[in-house]
């Protein structure tokens, strides 16, 4: 099992505050039977350099690594990506292509939460046409509320990319309707695009956990094990596995 989306490396992002969290957040994804987590902490070009990012990253790779060797359980790999923000004039920024995941051509971006624009669907087009990336977006269910206007948000879910969906969202919260109409969204996504990724997003042990386990369980039981089946063989064509 892939978790294809996770803020799992240590005190780099809003994710992971340290060691020892990693470590118990690797364990439970070992517990719930990960076997490869692909670290993607945020990327925000208005506040950081790509440079100082991936010093900042490669410094949190190796204390990852090193938690990972002490460890008397096998723990799961690590791919390292970013999960990048939009910002405008992404589509012809030349260094966006360092961020993307592992040794693969993809990038997770993601996305305004405002109403999509022209401009933005020029900028998602041109990181396709013209930095010929393999785009992932990112928790696409996030989005939604805030297009009042759903031509480009149409016209973006047509265009040659894979979204991923957060594992949380799949979770029903008991009296939060907010809740309910995301997993009816994410389930009814998920039956009419199946080569869709799971991710659970995780960024600590508490209010946003690794829950890769759960929403499968979820979706096994809504859609049947071949949309797991399905998913599972997006993230790995994403991976290039």
């Amino acid at each position: 099992m892939i978790d294809f989306h996770t803020h799992i490396l240590p005190g780099i992002d809003d994710g992971s505050r340290n060691g020892e969290m990693t470590r118990e957040m690797l364990e439970e994804e070992r517990r719930q039977g990960v076997t490869l987590i692909a670290a993607t902490p945020h990327f925000y070009a208005s506040r950081m350099s790509v440079d100082g990012f991936l010093a900042r990253r490669a410094a949190a790779l190796e204390r990852t690594e090193g938690l990972r060797a002490e460890s008397p359980e096998p723990l799961p790999g690590l791919v390292v990506g970013a999960e990048v923000l939009y910002f405008p004039g992404i589509g012809r920024a030349r260094d966006i292509p360092r961020l993307r995941i592992g040794d693969t051509n993809t990038l997770l971006l993601e996305m305004p939460f405002e109403q999509w624009t022209d401009s933005v669907l020029r900028d998602v087009t041109e990181l396709i046409e013209k930095q010929k990336l393999n785009l992932v977006l990112a928790h696409v269910e996030r989005y939604l509320e805030y297009q009042r206007q759903k031509q480009i948000w149409e016209r973006v879910l047509a265009l040659p990319v894979t979204f991923q969906l957060n594992g949380e969202d799949f979770l029903r919260k008991d009296g939060l309707l907010r809740k309910d109409k995301k997993k009816r969204f994410c389930l009814e996504f998920l039956g009419k695009r199946p080569d869709t990724i799971i991710g659970s997003d995780c960024h600590n042990l508490s209010s946003r956990r690794p829950n890769l386990a759960e929403a499968r369980r979820v979706i096994a039981a809504a859609l049947g094990e071949g949309a797991l089946a399905s998913a599972d063989g997006a993230a790995k064509r994403a991976l290039e596995l």
